[in-house]
């Protein structure tokens, strides 16, 4: 992820470990944090919730109720307020700086957007949308990308309307990274809560049948929807469509399956539901940048 021109000019490099280059708007501010030294067991806290994200680098974070992990490039996390953050730099040197951004976004911002949310696009299980009260560590999807990318451009533009820019920037990513966090629990619980969600039901019958023909219309039937009405309220509760989620999750068992180098791609592609091979080609390549013969030839023995 690039940051824009103005913050190399405008930037000044106070300390060696955890130099700050702060922006503060009215519902938000940005912190961009850089490293030149190798350091351990750095301290860091915020009193509003966080998103965090890295730009160049690598930490490694120890976090309440969490193992110790890897932060990289392309990966965010969601921090709650007065989080304490112990942060490894294990990589840091004067030529190669860790550089990661903390974007702290007001309780009054969040609670907006969360009744909003709770207003126009109710959950299917009656429960209320709220933020997570637990550190959620994500991989930024192409849409989350863009929007912090976008956000970095506007904290630093000199506009007199960045501040209106910079909120509805705000509402879309809230929004997206809460039905990004409800997807991956229920991906991660489907089985434990699909007795009692309708929605949790299909994505555990559609993680156990990807390798058959899945249609709006028969999965629709499953969640004892109508076809607009099971369409709208996936899109808007999980943040992609139907189709979509079953594309994803086609993709990840192919990934899987092509670590096995002696596996044909037709026979790898039949079985994760795929018709042909072209739209196979495409969508994984769409995903993972390379093709999926590029991707499985990694694996094949010298």
């Amino acid at each position: 992820m690039r940051l824009p021109e103005r913050f190399f000019k405008e930037r000044k490099l106070e300390h060696l470990v955890e130099n700050q280059t702060s922006y503060t708007l009215n519902n938000a501010s940005m912190h961009v944090f850089e490293t030149h030294l190798q350091a351990e067991k750095v301290l860091l806290q915020f009193d509003q919730p966080v998103l965090a994200s890295m730009l160049i680098g690598k930490k490694v974070m120890h976090l309440r109720d969490k193992e110790s992990f890897n932060f990289l490039p392309g990966e965010s996390l969601i921090l709650p307020s007065n989080e304490v953050m112990c942060i490894d730099f294990p990589e840091a040197d004067v030529d190669n700086p860790t550089r990661c951004l903390a974007m702290a976004i007001s309780d009054e911002k969040i609670n907006n957007v969360i009744n909003l949310m709770n207003e126009q696009m109710p959950k299917v299980d009656g429960s209320e949308w709220a933020l997570m009260d637990y550190n959620y560590h994500f991989t930024n999807d192409a849409s989350i990308y863009g929007i912090i990318q976008r956000l970095l451009y506007l904290f630093t533009e000199n506009h007199p309307s960045k501040d209106f820019f910079v909120d509805n920037m705000l509402q879309e990513l809230i929004i997206r990274i809460l039905q990004g966090n409800e997807r991956d629990n229920y991906a991660k619980n489907a089985s434990k809560l699909s007795s009692n969600n309708r929605l949790a039901y299909v994505m555990d019958f559609i993680s156990t049948h990807l390798h058959e023909q899945l249609s709006i219309s028969d999965l629709s039937k499953k969640a004892c929807m109508s076809e607009s009405h099971f369409y709208k309220t996936f899109k808007e509760e999980l943040g992609v469509t139907p189709i979509d989620f079953i594309n994803s999750e086609r993709i990840k068992m192919a990934i899987n399956l092509l670590k096995d180098p002696d596996k044909k791609i037709k026979e790898i592609y039949l079985e994760c539901g795929f018709e042909n091979r072209s739209y196979f080609n495409r969508l994984f390549k769409r995903k993972i940048h390379v093709s999926p013969g590029q991707y499985q030839s990694k694996f094949k023995k010298d």
